[in-house]
C-alpha cells in the first residue's frame, strides 16, 4: 500500500494530491481517536475509508481508463462523507437530509459510471457496433438504479439479521392496513392523527410508549432513498443524452466522464 501511495503522489495533479492528503490525514486522526476511546467498529470504518480512497487511483493505474480530476475529487469526498461524517460523526441522524444528499449523489456517480462504461465501448476500436445515445443513457439509468436497489437489499439484511437499523425508523401519524380489518376483508383500515403507540415485549417484560405517532420501520426511508437515487440517475442520464447529441452547452459533462487512455 505504501508503494501505491508513493506512486500516487508522483503521478497525480496537485488538486487531487491536496484533496487526498487532507482527507487521508483527517481519517487517520479520526481512527486514532476511535482507538483511544475503544470504539473498534468505528476504527474499522476508518480503515475501510483509507482503502476506498485508493480505488480511483488503482482504476486509473491498472486499467486503460483515465478518471477526470472532478470525478475523482467527488468520489473522495463521497467516501469521506458517508463513512467518517455519516457513520462516525453521526451526520445521518444529526442532519435530517444528509442521507438524502448521499443517496442522490450516489445515484449521480453510479449513472456516470454506467454511462462511461457504454460510452467507452462505443469509442473503442474493438466495438462492432455503435449504440445510440438513448440506449447509452438508458443503460446508465438502469445501472444506477440497480446499484441503489442492491444497496437497499444490503441495508435490509443488516437490519433483519444484525439489528443495525440501517433503514432508519420514522414516526408517522397515519397508517392504513388490512391487518386491522376485523372482518378479514381486503379493505384497509385507515388510522389518522395517531397520538401514541404502545409496544409491549412479553419476552423482555418491557413496555415502550412512542409519543406523537406510530413507528414506521424503514419503509419510508427505503422508498425515499430509491426516489432520490432515481432523481440523481435521471438527471445525469438526461445531461448525458444532450452531451452525446453534441450540443455545445453540455460540454460540462466531460468534467465527470472517464475516458479511454491513448495507447502509448
Amino acid at each position: 500500500m505504501l508503494q501505491i501511495i508513493k506512486t500516487f503522489f508522483k503521478e497525480n495533479d496537485k488538486k487531487i494530491i491536496f484533496t487526498f492528503l487532507s482527507l487521508y490525514i483527517l481519517v487517520i486522526i479520526s481512527m486514532i481517536i476511535q482507538l483511544i476511546i475503544g470504539n473498534f467498529q468505528n476504527a474499522l470504518y476508518c480503515i475501510l475509508a483509507l482503502i476506498l480512497f485508493l480505488i480511483p487511483y488503482i482504476i486509473d493505474k491498472k486499467t486503460r481508463i483515465s478518471l477526470p480530476n472532478t470525478l475523482e475529487i467527488i468520489i473522495l469526498f463521497f467516501i469521506f462523507s458517508t463513512t467518517i461524517l455519516g457513520e462516525i460523526r453521526n451526520f445521518y441522524t444529526t442532519f435530517p437530509h444528509w442521507d438524502t444528499m448521499m443517496h442522490t449523489l450516489s445515484g449521480i456517480i453510479c449513472a456516470v459510471i454506467g454511462f462511461s462504461l457504454v460510452n467507452i465501448l462505443n469509442d473503442s476500436n474493438r466495438s462492432f457496433m455503435r449504440l445510440s445515445p438513448v440506449f447509452v443513457c438508458l443503460v446508465a439509468f438502469c445501472f444506477s438504479m440497480t446499484v441503489g436497489i442492491l444497496w437497499e437489499f444490503f441495508e435490509f439484511v443488516g437490519d433483519f439479521y444484525f439489528n443495525k437499523d440501517m433503514q432508519k425508523d420514522e414516526i408517522v401519524t397515519k397508517i392504513s392496513s388490512v391487518k386491522l380489518n376485523e372482518k378479514g376483508e381486503n379493505i384497509p383500515v385507515i388510522l389518522t392523527k395517531i397520538d401514541k403507540t404502545i409496544i409491549y415485549s412479553n419476552h423482555y417484560k418491557k413496555t415502550v410508549i412512542i409519543e406523537d405517532g406510530y413507528l414506521d420501520i424503514g419503509l419510508k426511508d427505503t422508498m425515499k432513498d430509491l426516489f432520490v437515487n432515481f432523481i440523481g440517475a435521471l438527471s445525469f442520464s438526461i445531461l448525458g443524452f444532450f452531451y452525446l447529441k453534441k450540443q455545445e452547452g453540455y460540454k460540462i459533462t466531460e468534467l465527470f466522464l472517464p475516458k479511454l487512455k491513448e495507447k502509448e
